[in-house]
């Protein structure tokens, strides 16, 4: 019997991510993806956001996992991801969400780091994506796990595919930014894909019975 699992998002290109990475379980059908939107068009149930109002990410994952996992009682997969740009002093951080305000749309916040980074010199340009993830079980059985990516800040977008600041973040041994990637490439090398390959491992107990 297929397990399920509820990826804890309502971004549409870090659930097309999510649900590639897991491609093998799924095929295998020993994993079953459901997005919220589809829990709540199958069972009838409206599902609340949750607020990432946490200190840090880690406690954004685990609020979202558990949130979540509180609503439609399936185990949940959720995720909190920071730019931290080196000249910024790890700015935008927790706030890359939100750096340009709560409303902000992707360009908004793209536009305000360049703003910032404005005439800075590739070589201090340096920044680096931390996701972590968390996997609740249950409301009180949590498990963790981390991926980092390093890379620099371009001075212009660069591709037409992603989210976030995607197109900005230069991968220099690649000579491209993660919105150059197909999906493929970038569940080989982004911090996300880092932090899906050590949960898989970490909750190899969930993933592959």
């Amino acid at each position: 019997m297929n397990k399920k699992l509820i990826i804890g998002t309502g971004n549409i290109g870090k659930f097309l991510e999510i649900s590639q990475f897991f491609e093998d379980l799924v095929l295998k059908k020993n994993l079953e993806l459901m997005s919220l939107q589809a829990f709540s068009k199958i069972y009838n149930k409206k599902i609340v956001d949750v607020a990432e109002d946490g200190k840090t990410i880690e406690e954004n994952a685990i609020k979202k996992a558990i949130g979540f996992f509180c609503q439609t009682n399936i185990a949940t997969l959720a995720d909190d991801t920071a730019l931290e740009v080196d000249f910024l002093n790890g700015e935008p951080g927790v706030y890359s969400a939100r750096y340009a305000g709560e409303s902000a749309i992707f360009d908004d916040n793209i536009n305000k780091l360049l703003k910032k980074m404005k005439n800075v010199p590739f070589e201090k340009r340096t920044a680096k994506f931390i996701t972590i993830m968390a996997l609740a079980l249950s409301k009180d059985e949590i498990i963790l796990s981390k991926g980092i990516c390093e890379g620099y800040i371009l001075e212009d977008k660069k591709g037409n595919f992603g989210f976030g600041y995607d197109s900005i973040f230069f991968l220099k041994n690649l000579n491209k930014t993660f919105a150059e990637m197909t999906l493929k490439e970038k569940n080989q090398f982004s911090h996300r894909a880092l932090a899906l390959k050590n949960m898989k491992s970490k909750a190899s107990s969930f993933f592959n019975q």
